[in-house]
């Protein structure tokens, strides 16, 4: 598989995401998946974001940078959401948060084998502590890598 077409492999799996499409999950997701060392399988997968679409309902994924080494997938995710309560174990409760996540994908056999993930909860600590409702910051080098 070329980076191309890893690229557009995976820009399909954000797109599932983002429709919430469940059913989909397996066409980007191996059977026996790992998040962060942690043998977690699709079905553990798939519950972990089916929890992070309740717990943060206006959710969406949205791919800032992207680079493609086949078999693996470097990607920077921008966020921009309202979780309900507790995040991360960061008190938001409601409040617009602004973050990004820097995150690796090892593929094998076109589907994902294992995720690394590092979310930027500093980012999150700063807004929640500078602003009582609503915090809203932009980096001046954040722009959407078009599809």
């Amino acid at each position: 598989m070329t980076g191309t077409d890893l690229s557009r492999l995976y820009r399909d799996y954000i797109d599932c995401l983002n429709r919430q499409d469940w059913n989909a999950l397996s066409q980007f997701v191996g059977e026996d998946v790992r998040h962060n060392g942690r043998p977690l399988g699709l079905a553990g997968y798939r519950a972990m974001l089916e929890t992070d679409f309740r717990e943060i309902p206006d959710l969406a994924f949205r791919i800032v940078q992207l680079v493609a080494d086949p078999p693996v997938i470097a990607s920077r995710l921008a966020f921009d959401c309202t979780p309900i309560g507790a995040f991360l174990g960061l008190p938001v409760n409601g409040r617009t948060v602004r973050f990004t996540e820097h995150v690796f994908y090892a593929y094998c056999a076109g589907r994902i084998a294992e995720v690394w993930s590092v979310i930027d909860t500093a980012a999150i600590e700063a807004q929640l502590s500078s602003a009582p409702e609503t915090v809203r910051s932009r980096s001046t080098h954040e722009t959407e890598i078009p599809s």
